[in-house]
């Protein structure tokens, strides 16, 4: 199983000073990035096979790996075009998507529970998307419907008249059989090759969702903390409400 980190984005919506600008999996709770607490997680999870997908500011990223002399060391692919959208950053890791098994592809963003990667990884190979029921309605969180047992929406915007009879919201980790990974690198290169490449990598899951063939499950995470970091008071909210419920022991090795 390979894990695909998407950490190429500015992170413009945290509102930095530009010269203070840095990237978002280096945001620090009590000492420990984001990157450090996603590279323990994976580990935990039995996860080694790791390839971070960078843009911003990538020597960053690169000196934290150094300080944590973190082996095996992951790959590290760069979008020189991190400004536009992750589907572009999606596509730069083609190659990482198709070279055989599982892929777990994971946004760097988020602090979480190491429970929530467990129901990600676990039992046999899977396409599996993971849903908080108990989430807040409004335009920002990525929403998942799912109608019998069946994904059958995955957005932002819900289209009137939508039947479901289950609706969260998307944590943004996403694991893929090999094949099915095979299928999300054919479509991300249609969204670059139409001139598409500044939209978010979830409308390609989508696309993969919706055309059939593939068949998914939805783990329920409901209850357990996670949250992703967008907005300054996503720091805060991070810190004060989710920081405080992790067990002590995530990130805590080194």
């Amino acid at each position: 199983m390979r894990a695909i980190i998407l950490a190429a984005g500015l992170g413009l919506r945290l509102q930095q000073p530009p010269q203070q600008q840095f990237p978002k999996c280096l945001l620090r709770f009590n000492g420990i990035t984001l990157l450090e607490r996603h590279l323990h997680a994976l580990k935990a999870a039995g996860v080694t096979d790791i390839v971070l997908a960078l843009g911003f500011q990538p020597e960053q990223i690169e000196a934290e790996l150094a300080t944590l002399g973190w082996q095996p060391k992951p790959e590290i692919v760069l979008n020189p075009r991190y400004d536009l959208g992750s589907v572009l950053t999606v596509h730069t890791v083609a190659d990482a998507l198709t070279r055989g098994g599982d892929v777990l592809l994971m946004d760097a963003d988020v602090l979480y529970d190491e429970a929530i990667l467990r129901k990600l990884v676990a039992d046999d190979s899977a396409d599996r998307l993971l849903i908080d029921r108990d989430f807040e309605a409004g335009d920002e969180p990525v929403k998942l419907c799912v109608k019998d047992g069946v994904p059958v929406e995955l957005r932002k915007q819900l289209a009137v008249g939508l039947q479901y009879d289950t609706i969260g919201e998307s944590v943004g980790f996403f694991r893929f059989r090999e094949e099915t990974a095979l299928r999300l690198a054919q479509i991300v290169a249609g969204y670059v090759d139409s001139g598409r490449a500044n939209m978010p990598h979830e409308e390609a899951v989508r696309d993969l969702l919706l055309e059939g063939g593939h068949t998914f499950d939805v783990a329920d995470v409901t209850g357990l903390p996670w949250i992703e970091i967008d907005f300054p008071n996503d720091v805060a909210r991070a810190a004060d409400e989710v920081l405080p419920r992790l067990p002590v022991t995530t990130g805590a090795a080194r």
